[in-house]
């Protein structure tokens, strides 16, 4: 009989010769993920003009951007440095409750997101009333519904056993958690689907529901405002795709046995999802919308002077 783990006993990370490499690449995005992060949400915060619903559903956004690179990539730099690579089975599930936690939030900020600019477009004239009511209900909900979502199926994991060590990665998640289980037990995969379900289909149907109005909308609306609204909602969209590329490669490589791809490959397509949404979506926002750009001119020129008069 295989021996159970306890909470005192390491999980053992795959890792790779070019860890050196890794470390250098990894911290150099981490630093440009609380750059980014931290200067837009800097930007929105300063500028009274800005404190509208759009923006500070952007803050959130980056906000949650640092949360996933910090659950994910000061661990990962500590594991590459270390002889071990090794995590303790505690600390493993408490990643990964940050970065599922993370990802389902970062979709559930992205779905009101689209909320936000049907209410936009299609309820121009009542658009600040309507945010207003609703704007702090919807930002508690996009923060606590993930927590507690996930928190229950996390509960499920925690009173499994655990017989194998190797994690086929560099950070952990749940399914590879439940790989290790000394028995496998199909409430497990229905616990598993259901959960998907609860995760996705709410802002699946947020998303959708209000693309749907908005294009229909724009199809009855003259040339000049089918061009407005679809400005407004071209940094959404690129967010939108960027995020579901990434989750697209994660559910293809970790959940198929993919064979022909290298190691590093699939190290580069289980990455994308944590670490591509938070570097690409403050400078997708900041270089598509107008005002924060002005913003970001204005910042830079005032610091110029001060450092100038100095």
């Amino acid at each position: 009989m295989e021996k159970q783990m306890d909470n005192r006993t390491a999980l053992t990370f795959k890792m790779t010769a070019y860890a050196p490499l890794y470390f250098l690449l990894f911290l150099i995005i981490y630093i440009i993920i609380i750059a980014e992060s931290s200067l837009l949400i800097g930007v929105v915060y300063h500028e009274k003009s800005l404190h509208e619903p759009m923006y500070l559903l952007l803050c959130n956004l980056a906000v949650n951007g640092l949360f996933g690179g910090t659950a994910l990539l000061p661990a990962v730099l500590s594991n590459v440095l270390s002889d071990s690579h090794e995590i303790s089975l505690s600390l493993c599930q408490i990643q990964i409750y940050a970065i599922h936690t993370y990802a389902i939030t970062e979709f559930t900020i992205l779905a009101v997101m689209s909320y936000d600019r049907y209410v936009a477009i299609c309820y121009p004239l009542s658009y600040h009333v309507i945010m207003s009511q609703r704007l702090v209900k919807l930002i508690v909900c996009m923060w606590l519904y993930p927590m507690l979502a996930f928190l229950i199926v996390l509960c499920f994991t925690l009173q499994l056993k655990f017989c194998k060590k190797a994690i086929d990665k560099i950070y952990c998640l749940n399914y590879l958690l439940v790989q290790l289980s000394c028995t496998k037990s199909p409430i497990t995969n229905i616990i598993g689907l259901f959960s998907v379900a609860i995760y996705t289909l709410p802002q699946l149907f947020m998303v959708f529901y209000s693309y749907a109005h908005i294009l229909k909308i724009c199809l009855l609306s003259f040339n000049n405002s089918k061009r407005k609204a679809l400005q407004t909602c071209i940094p959404h969209l690129l967010s939108i795709i960027n995020y579901s590329i990434g989750c697209f490669f994660e559910i293809a490589q970790g959940r198929f046995n993919i064979t022909y791809i290298s190691y590093h490959t699939k190290l580069f397509l289980s990455l994308y999802f944590l670490i591509c949404p938070p570097m690409f979506n403050p400078l997708i926002y900041g270089l598509s919308i107008q005002v924060i750009r002005v913003r970001l001119l204005k910042l830079f020129r005032r610091q110029s002077r001060q450092v100038q008069v100095m």
